[in-house]
């Protein structure tokens, strides 16, 4: 497999400094960074104030700066020196106050008293402060100056598609978020790896399938975008996988779809169980991410949620903690290498069937050794198991687990056997 794992590292390196939320400045900078990496996004702006479905776009925020200053002048907590110390949607504010009176701004984490919170507040208005719990303890009685530089304005929504085309008009479907400010496995991986997986797909010398990529705030975005295009996302999409925290090296993750039978639970779970058996799995009952969305009543896209450590799982979620320390290349290049065999399995995920009679004649053609041993017939029992089952009720992902074999093992068996003319494609196919 092509290493891509550093180059995912740098781009998300690029992204994690960016202030980003739900709209604004930051996710169109994002966007920028993505598109010198892979060209061909289309950016749409929804606008604010636009209903899609049961929500209302809110207004675009954007933030300049914010501080808190102490009686001397000092900052004690500034913006510049790290986003998460915002309230995300904060609105405007200039005030000096009481440490009181400060204090019910300031949110923290005392589970965790070294950490920052990650702290939103999108459809109410307010504004607010994040610091450690440690910190918080240490503030003494005074007044404070509170500065938050920040607008609300009628903007839009930025999202980002990016199309490829295929044979067929059948769509695989990955979906990402762009909404988070600075922090690494959270926010940055996912955009990351999925300008990297449009890369390889772009490069891919054939594709049955067509591929569609999604780069949205979520919910909202996610919810926009179905709100746009979901007669179309229902009548092709085949399988679809939504991407959050792909970026550590700590385990794996599938969160299944709504009732676990779908093709993406299929060939997800398939190549997990071969290739990383110590993965973790998880119900629908633990979503959290755009398959909430995706896979609502109504929608039910064939989608899963694919992640390292799961969100809401790793200690550093949602907190300052997640830095670029979190994720690292060999953690990407697993992701990486995860989704290439997803969609390697599913692009030969056909039904076959054997030519011939009885069963065939393998090593005049090529296929197995002319000399038998014990240790030949190992060499071979997968492409004979495989032919055993070529019978057209299985596909190829049920033959793959039924022998004990990856699919990713068994393509190159099925193109010698299509090659031979010993395999033909089932005609539902």
């Amino acid at each position: 497999m092509v290493n891509e794992g550093q180059r995912i590292y740098e781009i998300c390196g690029k992204l994690f400094p960016i202030c980003r939320s739900l709209t604004g400045d930051g996710v169109r900078e994002t966007f920028r960074i993505l598109k010198s990496y892979y060209d061909d996004i289309q950016i749409t702006e929804v606008p604010c104030g636009t209903q899609v479905f049961d929500w209302t776009i809110p207004k675009e925020w954007n933030i300049r700066d914010a501080y808190i200053e102490d009686e001397t002048g000092t900052k004690i907590v500034d913006f510049k020196k790290n986003n998460l110390h915002v309230m995300g949607y904060s609105v405007p504010t200039d005030q000096r106050l009481s440490l009181s009176e400060l204090l019910e701004h300031v949110y923290t984490l005392p589970d965790q008293p070294e950490l920052i919170p990650y702290v939103t507040s999108y459809y109410k208005e307010r504004w607010g402060f994040a610091m450690s719990e440690r910190q918080k303890k240490s503030l003494k009685d005074g007044m404070y100056h509170a500065v938050i530089d920040s607008s609300l304005t009628d903007g839009s929504l930025t999202y980002g598609e990016i199309r490829i085309p295929g044979e067929t008009d059948r769509e695989i479907f990955l979906s990402t978020y762009i909404c988070h400010p600075s922090m690494a496995n959270n926010e940055c991986s996912g955009p990351a790896l999925a300008v990297a997986l449009a890369g390889y797909i772009r490069s891919m010398p054939r594709r049955r399938y067509s591929y569609r990529i999604v780069l949205a705030p979520e919910t909202i975005g996610a919810i926009t975008y179905l709100s746009r295009n979901m007669d179309d996302l229902k009548c092709h999409v085949e399988a679809g996988f939504n991407l959050s925290c792909v970026g550590d090296d700590r385990t794996y993750s599938l969160i299944h779809s709504r009732y676990g039978d779908t093709l993406a639970d299929k060939v997800m779970e398939n190549v997990l169980k071969n290739h990383y058996p110590d993965y973790c799995d998880y119900s629908y009952l633990k979503r959290g991410s755009d398959e909430r969305q995706y896979q609502a009543p109504g929608v039910d896209l064939p989608l899963v949620g694919f992640c390292r450590s799961k969100y809401h799982e790793y200690p550093e979620y949602h907190t300052s903690g997640d830095t670029m320390d979190v994720v690292s290349p060999e953690g990407f290049q697993g992701a990486f290498d995860v989704m290439v065999k997803c969609m390697e399995a599913l692009e030969w995920n056909r039904k076959y069937k054997i030519t011939c009679f009885g069963e065939p004649q393998l090593g005049k053609r090529g296929l197995v050794p002319t000399v038998s041993s014990k240790e030949t017939y190992k060499q071979t029992l997968h492409l004979k198991d495989l032919l055993a089952y070529a019978d057209g009720r299985n596909d190829l992902i049920d033959i793959s687990n039924r022998i004990k074999a990856p699919v990713d093992f068994l393509v190159p068996l099925v193109k010698q056997l299509l090659e031979a003319e010993l395999f033909e494609v089932c005609k539902d196919e």
